[in-house]
């Protein structure tokens, strides 16, 4: 059965209060709530991680080695600078898709930049909350993929 790591960092504690214009309505709990039914769907399964400290991003990212196959990673602002979130993936060699719900391409200029996407398979943005849900399918789908090989 494929096990992912679905991880936030920080301020995604917040959603459904914090900007609703970019961010939407739904919380965090909502989205789980619905990734869980999906993982399920799939015949996966899921753990989640929400953090507003970059080292407890990290442990969760080590910890995922041996645990889970693949994670679907929201870094919020850390997506921009965090060099130590960027190797802690790159040193456990799991399969990442970055995902976030506005488009941070069509957004301030320092949003455009992350130093995550070059160690994660893909990304996925301005989707709003279901661009977890893409991220999901495509990671398990992925994996399976690898499985079979």
């Amino acid at each position: 059965m494929v096990s992912l790591l679905v991880l936030n960092g920080p301020n995604l504690n917040l959603l459904g209060k914090r900007e609703p214009g970019v961010y939407g309505s739904e919380t965090l709990d909502d989205i789980i709530l619905r990734l869980q039914g999906v993982t399920r769907e799939l015949g996966a399964q899921m753990e989640h991680v929400q953090s507003n400290h970059e080292g407890v991003l990290i442990d969760a990212i080590h910890q995922a080695k041996g645990v889970h196959q693949g994670i679907v990673f929201n870094p919020g602002a850390f997506t921009h600078y965090s060099y130590a979130l960027r190797d802690a993936i790159a040193a456990v060699s799991l399969p990442v898709i970055e995902v976030h719900i506005s488009n941070v391409h069509a957004r301030e200029p320092f949003r455009h930049h992350s130093v995550i996407a070059p160690v994660a398979v893909g990304q996925i943005v301005g989707l709003g909350s279901d661009g977890y849900e893409w991220a999901v399918r495509a990671l398990v789908r992925k994996i399976e993929q690898q499985n079979r090989s």
